[in-house]
């Protein structure tokens, strides 16, 4: 994969991450296709707790539409498989019975949850999707923050842990060694993107943009006006003004998980709502961690890792396919740029 269209602008001290925007630009003039036969169609609707946006060309609109609807679709779709506050979605069965007996899924989750497991393997633990029990003690699921006892805490870890599910290839089943409760919010939104990017280009769609909320977004070839591909850029909030970086993604995803997304302050501190599962605590010291890849799903799933882990050991680790760009907050030096 050639990434040689991704650009950095600066690397600003200290800064936080308030949003990561896709800027789409005007159509111009361009050899292929011509731009005077294209049309740009722009929808947004909810699905699995977020907004996904999608903005595409194409040649004909009743088509570009019913592409873009057929997206929507897919992510209903998946909200019926991943969901964790539907109780009748194939996630929330597993979560419900794996504890007592083994459960047949299907051979879509089935992948998805061995994918997940590769994640905590290769991250040492930081990636983990039974980490819900720690975002529920902290107060992260309802927003009302808080601050709990040591002995809560305990409680919690032991209820968490990649390593008490279990996987049969043969049987296709899931089954826990101990109670625990798996959330897809690491993985799920990644995953939606690319299977309606996957929906686009099966529907002829050579130029697209989709984001889910802020904090997914996956550039489909590039728009008529950049041939770079679609810019996005990530805002400094000291610096309204100005980008911490720019990027151009060109059959390319990008993930950001920052400190400022959620988070609370008590007794002057203040604690995200992205946790060390290792620890059961909040991270402390990072501020924001973007993730460039090919596949939308792992640059969500390594946001993670790499924003818990940090810099030293995302330098040594991160696939070499990947671009990560990292915050920290201190003073000086406080923003890297991993190629």
């Amino acid at each position: 994969m050639d990434l040689s269209s991704v650009h950095r602008l600066a690397r600003l001290p200290g800064a936080l991450l308030l949003a990561c925007l896709p800027v789409v630009s005007s159509p111009a003039p361009a050899a292929d296709p011509p731009p005077q036969s294209l049309v740009r169609v722009e929808r947004s609707f909810d699905a699995m707790g977020t907004t996904y946006t999608v903005v595409a060309y194409g040649h004909d609109r009743f088509a570009v539409d019913s592409a873009i609807e057929e997206t929507y679709e897919e992510a209903r779709r998946l909200d019926q498989l991943l969901s964790n506050y539907r109780p009748d979605s194939e996630w929330s069965l597993v979560n419900r019975e794996a504890a007592r007996r083994p459960v047949e899924v299907s051979q879509e989750l089935f992948d998805l949850l061995a994918r997940c497991l590769d994640y905590s393997r290769q991250s040492g633990g930081a990636f983990d999707i039974t980490v819900g029990p720690l975002m529920k003690l902290w107060g992260f699921y309802k927003g009302d923050g808080r601050v709990p006892h040591r002995a809560e805490i305990r409680t919690a870890l032991s209820r968490i842990g990649w390593q008490k599910i279990q996987l049969d290839p043969r049987a296709r089943t899931v089954r826990f060694a101990a109670p625990v409760e798996m959330d897809p919010g690491g993985i799920g939104k990644g995953y939606a993107v690319d299977r309606m990017a996957a929906i686009l280009r099966a529907r002829g769609i050579r130029s697209a943009l989709i984001s889910s909320g802020r904090s997914s977004i996956y550039g489909l070839g590039a728009p008529p006006s950049e041939p770079r591909g679609w810019r996005v850029t990530l805002p400094d909030p000291r610096h309204r003004n100005r980008n911490l970086a720019e990027f151009f993604l060109k059959d390319m995803s990008m993930s950001t998980s920052g400190s400022s997304e959620r988070f609370f302050v008590a007794g002057g501190r203040t604690y995200t709502h992205i946790m060390d599962p290792r620890t059961g605590y909040p991270v402390q010291g990072m501020l924001l961690a973007s993730v460039l890849a090919p596949d939308t799903i792992d640059s969500e799933a390594w946001t993670k890792p790499f924003f818990v882990l940090g810099r030293q050991w995302a330098a040594r680790h991160k696939p070499k396919e990947f671009q990560v760009f990292l915050c920290e907050d201190r003073s000086e030096n406080a923003c890297a740029y991993l190629p």
